[in-house]
């Protein structure tokens, strides 16, 4: 995976093509190791942009809330 932002809409597909490679029985050990850590890496990036969203919600509320709306 590149250091590139890629969307979370896209972190989420590409997490869900993984799972399904993963799925194949004829999927090798070496193979289904580096799916599992990119997988990992992708669903961790997801989260982070998850609670990056959600700092923002709360900061967008925080200042309507200040200025009385």
């Amino acid at each position: 995976m590149s250091d590139e932002k890629v969307s979370f809409e896209t972190q989420l597909e590409e997490s869900r093509k993984i799972l399904e490679r993963l799925m194949d029985p004829e999927i090798t050990l070496e193979e289904s190791l580096k799916l599992y850590e990119e997988g990992m890496e992708r669903i961790r990036a997801a989260r982070a942009m998850i609670e990056e969203a959600k700092l923002k919600v709360e900061t967008i509320e925080a200042k309507q809330r200040e200025n009385g709306a």
